[in-house]
């Protein structure tokens, strides 16, 4: 497995604490993806985690619409154990129960002494909450446009989820509107982003400072745009277009509206009019209650 997946630690004095620490890097990457994009697994097994680093298991899993950092899908997640929220520290607790299996390995590493295994172990571990926000933070900044790092880009992003919560607004789109208010060094195209929310002042502090951030990196708007929409999805797989094409396959017959969202989806970040409605979020009413299932 380290010969296939991880090759790099194949020679190192300690291959399989370099595994444990390779793998926890690339868990964080993956989840951190995850979450820069509304993306909820649903069913964080130990057995839906690979070691490869790849995204299994897509039974239940869906896009979160309105951010809510609570949101749940899956008919199974009876707790919220693995909402939207969770999903950083439930892939580390993941990780953790690999380290045990490792154990064995990781003792023999360490001089046949289980405590100096165990604290080391212990050490990598800790490190992938603050791994996970790295990777996590340099995909916010690529979102909110920024092409430098600053102190407080981790606040600003952080305030602008704050700002989306319990106002109804569109995770995806919230983003894509915030690269149309990219657009222009002013304040002048910011109203379709306005238009998400159910209480646009709760904006009014949060722009003049992004907008002061950005100015400041002296880049060409329309550019600076443009590289936002290249990170930020119009189209993702909206659970209400899911199950329009479940339902046509299984109930008539017709694959029609699958080989549509397929097309569509196959260019998340290129907006043509004719594919208006697949950006459309489902009503509040439509998606209330909405739950996914392993067989989905």
């Amino acid at each position: 497995m380290i010969g296939r997946h991880y090759p790099e630690v194949k020679g190192a004095e300690k291959p399989y604490f370099g595994l444990l620490r390779a793998l926890c890097e690339r868990q964080a990457v993956l989840i951190a993806r995850w979450m820069n994009v509304g993306f909820i697994h649903g069913v964080m097994n130990t057995d839906n985690m690979t070691l490869s680093g790849e995204t299994i298991d897509y039974g239940p899993c869906a896009f979160m619409d309105r951010y809510d950092p609570k949101t749940v899908f899956s008919s199974i997640d009876e707790y919220g154990r693995y909402a939207y929220v969770n999903q950083p520290p439930i892939a580390n607790w993941n990780l953790a129960r690999f380290a045990e299996a490792l154990l064995p390995l990781l003792i023999g590493e360490s001089g046949g002494e289980q405590d100096k295994a165990v604290e080391q172990a212990m050490e990598i571990l800790g490190d992938f909450q603050s791994c996970y926000e790295g990777h996590w933070l340099a995909g916010m900044r690529g979102k909110l446009g920024l092409t430098r790092e600053e102190d407080g880009d981790l606040e600003l992003a952080q305030d602008f989820l704050a700002g989306m919560e319990g106002q109804g607004v569109d995770f995806t789109l919230a983003f894509r509107r915030l690269a149309d208010a990219a657009e222009a060094a002013d304040a002048s195209r910011e109203g379709w982003l306005r238009q998400l929310y159910a209480d646009d002042k709760k904006l009014d502090a949060w722009l003049p400072r992004w907008r002061a951030r950005i100015n400041a990196e002296g880049i060409d708007p329309a550019q600076r745009a443009q590289a936002m929409r290249s990170v930020n999805p119009l189209y993702i797989p909206r659970n209400h277009k899911v199950e329009e094409a479940l339902d046509a396959a299984v109930e008539l017959g017709n694959y029609e509206p699958f080989e549509r969202l397929l097309a569509v989806l196959q260019q998340p970040f290129s907006e043509k009019p004719e594919w208006a409605a697949y950006a459309e979020p489902a009503t509040a009413e439509a998606s209330a209650g909405y739950r996914t299932f392993c067989g989905t």
